[in-house]
């Protein structure tokens, strides 16, 4: 297959780069940091440059487009201007989404778990109350639109909370936790956010194969199987890595006045479960994360 990735110096487009590449033929997209790009077929483009996405698609024609390019970061986009973040973050992905229904390749975008409430006893299905707290996860959510708005050949993946190691200058906040630990300093957790956490790798290898498959005009839960709060997270990792779990300070969101944080939006993932994809346990996942360490 010929696949598009943007966003390809990024968290996770890193990994798909490297995964995706195995077996396909593919030109991935970065703008300010060029991460692992350089080793694959690659281009330096901005999304917003919707004349040079075009000459891309003519050139290039994809059959698929991996789309996770953007603002990923909530706190990031409190501190940028509106109408950029929405130029990114949704105007782009309609253009994004218009390209390739003008080209017939199917398109996978990455959403978040922050469009949900948040507010309830998680473990949430596609169909709970969505209700954004943040601008980017708003963006989000009308980027979702767009695309349902737009043709009916796309995926969309809800994205939990992606753990393990961020590739060259990338990095995340289960990274900052690990070298912490690791170097017998303090951390501080969250005892009362929940989330499905979900590592780059799995995450990687599933979208790897949900690409081949014909499913499409989907919304799905992306993310792994068991909801735990980030100081669980942090005890799961003690007890495999052999860190001390003194080392963590249990703090509450409202610790932090002003921070925005969904309180629980844990996934059910029995939707993509569903359709053949396998979701590494936690216990499994944490473990490969410390032997590729």
């Amino acid at each position: 297959m010929r696949i598009l990735i943007t966003g390809g110096s990024g968290l996770l487009g890193q990994y798909l780069n490297f995964e995706l590449s195995k077996r396909n033929d593919i030109v991935t997209l970065y703008n300010f940091n060029v991460g692992n790009c350089d080793k694959y077929n690659s281009k330096k483009m901005d999304i917003t440059d919707y004349v040079e996405l075009k000459k891309m698609f003519i050139s290039f024609e994809p059959d698929a487009v991996i789309h996770t390019a953007g603002f990923t970061r909530p706190e990031a986009c409190t501190q940028e201007n509106k109408e950029l973040v929405y130029k990114t973050n949704v105007e782009a992905v309609r253009v994004i989404s218009q390209l390739c229904d003008m080209y017939n390749a199917k398109l996978i975008f990455t959403s978040t778990d922050l469009v949900y409430d948040g507010t309830g006893n998680g473990m949430l299905k596609e169909e709970s109350l969505l209700n954004p707290i943040t601008m980017y996860a708003e963006s989000k959510l009308k980027a979702e639109r767009e695309i349902e708005e737009t043709f009916d050949n796309y995926i969309i993946l809800r994205t939990s909370l992606l753990i393990g190691f961020g590739l060259n200058h990338s990095v995340n906040n289960f990274q900052l936790m690990y070298e912490n630990l690791k170097e017998g300093k303090k951390t501080r957790l969250f005892s009362d956010q929940y989330r499905t956490p979900l590592t780059l790798i799995n995450a990687s290898e599933m979208i790897s194969e949900i690409v081949k498959t014909d499913i499409k005009n989907i919304v799905l839960n992306f993310g792994g199987k068991e909801r735990v709060s980030r100081v669980e997270l942090g005890e799961m990792l003690c007890d495999i890595a052999g860190f001390d779990k003194n080392l963590i300070e249990r703090i509450h969101i409202s610790d932090i006045p002003g921070f925005p944080v969904a309180a629980d939006v844990s996934l059910n993932t029995e939707k993509l479960q569903s359709l053949g994809f396998r979701i590494k346990s936690l216990e499994e996942a944490i473990r490969e994360i410390a032997i590729n360490e």
